[in-house]
This record gives C-alpha cells, sequence and structure tokens, in this order.
C-alpha cells in the first residue's frame, strides 16, 4: 500500500480491549493502533484526522499513565453536535482508540462489554475541549488541538481552487497533495508532544 513513509514513523497507540481477549481477536488482548488504521477510517489524511489520533492518544495516556489504556473502559464527551464541522471525523477516530460509541455501538452481553453511549455530543458548541473520563476510576481530562503553529503553504488556496474547478496541471496536484501532506508530518512527528498543540486539562 502507497502511504506516504512518514506514517509508519507516527506515534502508536497501544490499549487493552478485554472484550477482544474474551473473543480471542487478540489473544493477549492488546492492540495497538497506528496512524495508518485512522486514515483507513476515514479514507483521507488531513490535520483533523492527525490531529484527532493525537489528541486520543495523549488522553490516554493521561489516563494511563503506567499501562495500556482500556478500551470500552473511557467515555468521550464532544464539545459540539456530531453534525457540526469536522466533529463527526474526530469522534470516529476517537471511536477508534477508546471504543466509546454513540447510540449505534454494541450493546454489551450482560452488561459487561458495553461500548453504546460511551460517546456523546454537545447540543450546542460548547468551547473546543474534549472530554475523556475513566469509568472505573472517573479520573478526567480534557484535551483541545491547535494546530495554528504548523503553517499553511500559502500557495495552497489557490492551487485547491484550481482542483476544484476541474483546471489543475499534474503539477499543481502534485504539489498541493505534497503540501497537505507535510502539514501532518510535522503535526505528526514534530509536535505530537507539544503541549502548545496537544494540551491536556486533568479534570477534578
Amino acid at each position: 500500500m502507497s502511504f506516504p513513509d512518514f506514517y509508519a514513523k507516527a506515534p502508536v497507540v497501544r490499549t487493552y480491549d478485554s472484550f477482544a481477549a474474551t473473543l480471542g481477536a487478540a489473544r493477549d488482548g492488546l492492540l495497538d493502533y497506528h496512524y495508518e488504521d485512522a486514515v483507513r477510517l476515514a479514507g483521507h489524511s488531513c490535520p483533523t484526522v492527525a490531529g484527532a489520533f493525537l489528541i486520543g492518544r495523549a488522553a490516554l495516556a493521561a489516563l494511563y499513565p503506567d499501562e495500556p489504556a482500556e478500551r470500552g473502559n473511557i467515555s468521550v464527551h464532544m464539545p459540539a453536535p456530531e453534525d457540526e464541522g469536522t466533529t463527526g471525523v474526530m469522534a470516529q477516530v476517537l471511536t477508534l482508540l477508546t471504543g466509546a460509541a454513540a447510540s449505534n455501538g454494541f450493546q454489551g452481553i450482560r452488561g459487561r462489554f458495553k461500548r453504546k453511549g460511551l460517546l456523546s455530543f454537545a447540543n450546542d458548541r460548547q468551547g473546543e475541549a474534549i472530554v475523556f473520563k475513566r469509568l472505573d476510576t472517573g479520573a478526567t481530562v480534557s484535551v483541545t488541538l491547535d494546530v495554528s503553529l504548523i503553517p499553511v503553504d500559502p500557495a495552497q488556496g489557490e492551487r485547491l481552487m484550481a482542483i476544484l474547478q476541474n483546471c489543475a496541471d499534474a503539477s499543481q496536484q502534485t504539489a498541493f497533495a505534497d503540501a497537505w501532506q507535510e502539514r501532518v508530518r510535522r503535526l505528526l512527528l514534530e509536535f505530537a508532544d507539544d503541549q502548545r498543540v496537544i494540551r491536556v486539562t486533568p479534570l477534578h
């Protein structure tokens, strides 16, 4: 598969899923999520998808500092309605990492392994912070994303317009794609642990 080479260098999110272990999907219950998994899910790669991946990574590391995060034991609250902007896209990536699902999620077996209802959305915009909560301990963090430190190539607007108007030549299309993924690369490889970009706040 012809993904850009830097995808393989992006951080990896390790989780433990007791349901996967129970069903034999992963004998030890350990599931490693790579950025390629988020790209396959979303069908594209952009700062939003990469940012959601890093938000989930940061939240899980904060909630589980000494062990893999437990999928299905975490609730996620999005600060906006699911159909607003990129909220839905980000939520899908976070479901991948946490197991938290909305009303269409797995209902569980005799009260165990339930994923349904662990992902919720605000009725109206409530800031930018996404809230993650451990169901067993109640530990809670909020995480925000700010990609403004990673500038956009000033020629991108003109290139995109040419693409949307079906008048871009091959060089413009290549330049647009290269510049687009370069911003994603910088976010994943240079800013993944930068607290100015990914800010985690413990909540009490």
